[in-house]
């Protein structure tokens, strides 16, 4: 039996997965959304748009964990900044050598706590990897040492390499691109339940990407799939 995730809502499931997938997939504002709703005789305020977006985020990647596993087992681990009402925070991402989305997880603060919790959950997820590639910051290089002691990971298959690392510093730039046209995040728990969103969408493409034809892509389909998890 599928989870009826719209019951309850005053929109019908279809425009709900319009609004949310299209600010998703796109570097749209909640006003933007709301021009290409009415444009189809629907009219929606921004801040219910924002609300919807707030609350599917942390759904869709809850859904996606769930289905989600690993090809290849070696990984690049990095962080990128993320601005929240004028202050830098960090947003932890890892991905396989096939580029494709392992976790992912906005932290307060870039340093040792972050990166420990962080690559806890990814090991104890998906298990040891052959090579775990990740930059030389004190911080991460510390957690590391923990996990090797913990048992978690083995010494020899840990790499400190700018080269090699250069797949998962690209694939922030999507992040990038697609917060130019936000007014910012104003609080962590909202850019955490966006941000959540995002990834996921992102990670949903390049999967399909790799798997089907970049044209057959659809965010609305890939949403409804997911949603029968």
């Amino acid at each position: 039996m599928v989870k009826n995730y719209f019951k309850g809502r005053h929109f019908q499931k279809d425009i709900i997965l319009v609004a949310v997938g299209y600010y998703f997939r796109f570097s749209l504002s909640y006003r933007d959304i709301v021009e290409i709703l009415r444009d189809r005789g629907i009219t929606v305020h921004h801040t219910t748009v924002m609300r919807w977006v707030h609350h599917y985020g942390p759904l869709f990647k809850l859904l996606w964990r769930k289905q989600r596993c690993s090809h290849s087992q070696s990984w690049r681990v990095d962080e990128t900044y993320i601005r929240i009402k004028g202050r830098w925070c960090y947003f932890y991402r890892a991905i396989d050598s096939h580029g494709l989305t392992l976790d992912f997880e906005l932290r307060k603060h870039r340093d040792y706590q972050s990166a420990y919790h962080f690559l806890k959950r990814l090991l104890t997820t998906y298990g040891r990897p052959s090579c775990l590639v990740t930059d030389q910051y004190g911080g991460t290089l510390k957690a590391i040492k923990q996990m090797i002691k913990d048992g978690l990971l083995a010494k020899e298959n840990h790499q400190c390499s700018k080269y090699r690392n250069n797949l998962i510093e690209q694939d922030h730039r999507f992040i990038k691109r697609h917060r130019v046209r936000s007014a910012g995040f104003q609080t962590i728990r909202t850019a955490t339940r966006t941000l959540a969103g995002v990834e996921v969408i992102h990670a949903i493409r390049k999967e399909t990407r790799r798997n089907v034809n970049l044209f057959e892509f659809s965010v609305i389909a890939e949403l409804k799939q997911l949603l029968m998890v």
